[in-house]
């Protein structure tokens, strides 16, 4: 039972960490003007992310524009594009697996066979969460190598973004929970008499007298 609820628990974060890193590859906060100097009272202030760049007005206004030619974009854009995207769809998969593989469904005979299932989707999670890791360590060395690069002018010097921050705790949360999911599962490898207990019980039969037999049946 505890191993249950060791993949449950996992799941759960593995879940929480696949929507925040959606977030964070939607959102266009991944790089924000920094305000230096002369630039410390601005009209506007950029965000910059993997899609979109957005200028906000000081008195609240928005304008976003979604960048025109993929072609185009900078390199680690279209390369944090790509990991991140694939990052999301294979943590769906990871979720189908781990779903198969898990404790408290039957979409596989319980057995040590089923806890090398939920052993793979856990570890799919963890690898999701790596995968991650890649293009927002990647984007966030850019931005701070840029800005503290004298050559770079003051205004065009950015900061890291909202997302990046969320990318960083859907990542940790996609390892944490897939280490989860690989402790519960692991355990159940080696014995076969591990399962999520589920306790059937037979129908009371009425007897001659119109009673129902009163014997418990499991």
């Amino acid at each position: 039972m505890g191993s249950a609820a060791l993949e449950i628990l996992g799941l759960v974060l593995c879940l929480v960490g696949w929507v925040g890193l959606i977030l964070a590859c939607g959102l266009p906060m991944w790089q924000v003007t920094a305000f230096l100097d002369h630039n410390i009272v601005t009209a506007q202030t950029t965000w910059k992310g993997l899609w979109m760049s957005c200028v906000v007005q000081s008195t609240g206004h928005m304008q976003c524009k979604v960048y025109d030619s993929v072609l185009a974009l900078s390199t680690e854009v279209q390369a944090a594009r790509a990991l991140t995207v694939g990052a999301v769809l294979l943590a769906l998969v990871a979720l189908f697996v781990t779903l198969a593989g898990a404790q408290c469904t039957t979409c596989v005979t319980p057995g040590p066979a089923k806890a090398r299932v939920a052993l793979t989707g856990g570890a799919l999670y963890a690898f999701c969460g790596l995968l991650a890791l890649v293009p927002l360590c990647w984007f966030a060395n850019i931005v701070v190598r840029e800005f503290y690069d004298p050559t770079v002018p003051m205004s065009q010097k950015y900061e890291l973004g909202a997302a990046l921050y969320i990318g960083w705790a859907a990542s940790a949360l996609l390892m944490c929970g897939g280490g989860l999911v690989c402790c519960g599962a692991w355990v159940c490898v080696g014995r076969p008499d591990f399962s999520f207990p589920v306790k059937y019980s037979a129908s009371r039969r009425p007897t001659t007298s119109g009673d129902y037999d009163k014997k418990n049946y499991v």
